[in-house]
């Protein structure tokens, strides 16, 4: 189908800003060029990539290409503009970092500036294209292509801010028409600071509430943040099943949702039952391995992009896949062939006998303890909890129930210490906290009926809770929680402080969305 002289074809138009719209016109009218058909954007046509051998076929004809040659598009990059900047550690915060953004088109030789000042981006480095591509659906959706670019760099100098710009031919950021696109990062320092902050949720998607979680933790000004699955919603049903409703362009509103907080702090991502879009194989990974840039940590990022670990001044962080242990979800139920959980031993080993960490911190989607709407997940229980006691993990961090729930320190399936807010323990003997922060932004859920909200500034008498834990039959099984100490059914988020050197603790607290603190408590070795 001809594009109509004067007009923009729907598909196209739905994809483009208003002032990318008027340009788009400009263009055409003043070099009366045709610049692409909308049966171009549906095909694909736009990438000119082959598959290469970073491809993956998709179930239901769904495509995913990791080819590092650049996009062919015939549409000038001057009217394409770059949005939804997200960064991520590589495998060594002080000198790596991946920087990811979108286009709404495809675009030829894409890249990113870079500098120690803004105005000076000296290096550049070109950008690797992944298109994605989500077929048609008859009477339910239209074919979806989508562009995503990323870039590595490597050898930066630790604690040293840097200034970017993402580009391609006929738009690059260092020019003074595009120099307000470029922005800052800042690298892992090469010691241990005497202190820092990252910050923690699941269970975002794109709305309000989620819009103004991100810009209330920014203010924090964490070192990086870690999301704990159930990213964008993109997939509402979350069974990991071809039948599941699915809208691909639910991650360009979110993409562009994220950009303000995401462009500047690394956004470590893993990977939520909603995150298993099975329209993309394997396993439903082919979104994420298009979408993100995550560390190559020893395990297979190429099918397991939500599992990865790095370390920054003395925390060592642990990112995990629970769809690959969970008893409630079983789409991806033993997809690792218990790869994961061998990695994640000699990854928990490697950490705790490091001299530079203190403190391991552990986070996934499903919930080992919590007595909201899914509970507790037996598999996670039954695969990772002898681990995290083994050596000696400092704090678990889930999502998967929307609320936030925090446990006393358990230890042996048991109370090891009360840990009331503003408490304090120490994992060697007390036994391990573990943490719900999943009022990241979607719809909240609740705590089962007659059970009180107890946290900072409303605590309620200490009383069993009645709740459940998935089993691997896919039961539930009652049990008593007399664990739960700390509920609160708003949105929400934990801010973590980092402090160094004698006496070394994490100070952990749970803020509302309005930056209301709901919960505090420390984390001390040796306490």
């Amino acid at each position: 189908m001809e594009i109509p002289h004067f007009g923009i074809p729907p598909e196209l138009a739905r994809r483009m800003s208003m002032a990318e719209q008027h340009e788009y016109l400009r263009t055409r009218l003043s070099r009366r060029r045709t610049l692409v058909t909308a049966g171009a954007v549906a095909s694909g046509l736009l990438t000119g990539c082959g598959s290469g051998s970073g491809s993956r076929a998709g179930q239901g004809g769904a495509t995913a290409s990791g080819s590092p040659s650049p996009a062919t598009s015939k549409a000038p990059g001057s009217f394409v503009t770059p949005f939804g900047r997200h960064l991520a550690f590589g495998a060594d915060p002080k000198t790596q970092m991946r920087i990811s953004w979108q286009v709404p088109l495809a675009v030829k030789k894409p890249y990113v500036r870079v500098g120690l000042r803004p105005d000076d981006l000296g290096r550049k480095v070109e950008a690797e294209l992944r298109d994605l591509h989500t077929p048609e659906l008859k009477g339910i959706r239209a074919a979806v292509e989508q562009y995503y670019l990323h870039a590595a760099l490597d050898g930066l100098r630790p604690g040293t801010t840097y200034y970017y710009g993402v580009g391609h031919e006929g738009f690059d950021p260092a020019s003074p028409r595009h120099r307000s696109t470029v922005t800052s990062f800042r690298t892992a320092p090469a010691s241990p600071p005497e202190r820092f902050v990252f910050t923690a949720f699941g269970d975002q998607g794109v709305g309000d509430e989620a819009a103004l979680n991100d810009r209330t933790l920014l203010r924090r000004e964490p070192a990086f943040h870690l999301h704990a699955g159930d990213i964008c919603y993109a997939d509402p049903t979350g069974k990991g099943k071809e039948s599941d409703v699915f809208d691909a362009s639910q991650w360009d509103r979110f993409l562009k949702q994220t950009e303000p907080v995401a462009r500047s702090v690394p956004w470590m991502v893993t990977t939520g039952n909603h995150d298993m879009e099975a329209w993309y194989s394997p396993d439903g990974y082919g979104g994420q391995l298009a979408r993100f840039s995550l560390p190559d940590s020893g395990f297979d990022a190429r099918t397991a992009p939500g599992v990865y670990a790095f370390t920054y001044g003395n925390v060592g962080v642990v990112a995990l896949d629970a769809n690959d242990v969970s008893y409630e979800i079983p789409a991806n139920f033993g997809y690792t062939e218990g790869r994961q959980t061998k990695w994640l031993d000699e990854k928990l080993g490697e950490l705790r006998s490091s001299k530079v960490v203190d403190f391991i911190v552990v986070f996934f989607h499903h919930c080992a303890y919590s007595t909201s709407t899914h509970a507790s997940d037996g598999g996670v229980r039954a695969e990772w909890l002898p681990l995290f006691a083994r050596h000696e993990v400092d704090l678990v961090i889930n999502g998967h129930n929307h609320v936030y729930e925090r446990t006393d320190a358990i230890r042996g399936g048991e109370v090891g210490r009360p840990v009331p807010v503003g408490g304090t323990t120490d994992p060697r003997r007390d036994g391990i906290v573990y943490v719900t922060a999943g009022g990241g932004g979607k719809e909240l859920y609740g705590f089962p009926d007659g059970v009180k909200e107890s946290y900072e500034g409303n605590t309620a008498d200490h009383e069993p809770v009645a709740t459940f834990r998935w089993t691997k039959s896919q039961d539930t099984k009652a049990e008593s929680a007399q664990w739960s100490r700390v509920r609160y059914r708003g949105f929400s988020f934990l801010s973590v402080e980092a402090v160094s050197g004698a006496g070394p603790r994490l100070r952990v607290s749970a803020l509302a969305s309005n930056g209301e603190r709901i919960d505090h408590f420390e984390v001390r070795r040796g306490a």
